[in-house]
């Protein structure tokens, strides 16, 4: 469309036709064509496609880390469903791209090697059917100008719901007791009946407290090999969503940092649409799997 509208340009300026034809590589003939399709205004297909870009760029604005399958899940919700090669089409053409996803410099796992030894329960199957079939556990830290404010979280594989956190200036064991005593609090309860729970082999989570506090909790501990962050990766997916919304903030104290990070969380279980979900929020996939325990088809299937 540029190369029409420079032949077009160069015609108003007083060149010949032919010639900024053959400099912008299109033949006068499809000029011609071009220029009378221009003056009739826009088709309904241009139209059409002006909405959907609409909404595509006003998705974005709200989830920046959407690449095109969420963007057009989320227009299905709004009520505009969408073949997904148009979204990818029409993204890529406009050069819109979600955020990607920045990896991990260091991590915070720190061995106990005189620790007891726990099995693995999960073996990198992080798709359970059930709620409270499976947790999973990590901490992550934010640099602010206090110092890090480490956070320590509770997903349920069963949803990818954070139903447990804590945020602390200290990354110890009193920290992630803190977050699963919060997760079966959601839940309502006071035993979870064998509730797998799966960490890392850190020091928090493999001390006499925390496994302790497990117990007393109806909670069986799993983890995964020392330095394997692929045996936890459903927690390191999160905290990868949230560092990239995050992005490059520099915060001032810890209070703000906390205030952006319940932020982040109530968007997360409220809003953001996960593919193991069926493109629903976490919250909305429990919501509709309260009311009907069968499989949930992704809106995007047709």
């Amino acid at each position: 469309m540029t190369r029409y509208r420079c032949v077009d340009a160069q015609k108003a300026a007083g060149f010949a036709v032919s010639r900024a034809c053959e400099a912008m590589r299109i033949s006068p003939s499809a000029f011609y064509a071009w220029r009378a399709q221009d003056r009739q205004g826009p088709t309904q297909r241009q139209r059409c496609d002006a909405r959907v870009l609409a909404e595509i760029r006003a998705t974005h604005q709200e989830h920046r880390d959407y690449g095109s399958p969420r963007v057009t899940a989320e227009l299905a919700h709004r009520g505009m469903p969408c073949n997904h090669k148009k979204v990818e089409a029409l993204m890529r053409r406009h050069g819109i791209v979600a955020r990607r996803h920045r990896r991990r410099r260091r991590g915070l796992t720190t061995p106990d090697t005189s620790a007891p030894p726990i099995p693995d329960l999960v073996g990198r199957l992080f798709d359970p059917d059930d709620l409270d079939h499976t947790w999973v556990g990590d901490v992550t830290y934010v640099p602010t100008g206090e110092g890090w404010l480490y956070l320590a979280s509770v997903l349920d594989l069963g949803s990818r719901r954070l139903i447990g956190y804590a945020m602390s200036g200290r990354a110890d064991t009193d920290h992630v007791i803190n977050a699963v005593q919060m997760a079966v609090a959601t839940r309502g309860r006071d035993w979870m009946d064998g509730t797998v729970f799966h960490s890392d082999r850190g020091s928090t989570y493999t001390s006499a407290r925390y496994r302790q506090t497990c117990t007393q909790l109806g909670l069986r501990q799993s983890t995964g090999r020392t330095g394997s962050c692929l045996d936890n990766a459903a927690a390191e997916s999160l905290f990868a969503s949230l560092k990239q919304e995050l992005g490059q903030r520099r915060f001032a104290t810890r209070a703000d940092a906390r205030r952006a990070i319940f932020t982040w969380i109530n968007y997360y279980n409220h809003r953001r649409l996960h593919s193991a979900c069926g493109y629903r929020s976490p919250v909305d996939y429990e919501h509709v799997l309260a009311a009907d325990p069968e499989p949930i088809p992704s809106p995007m299937a047709a």
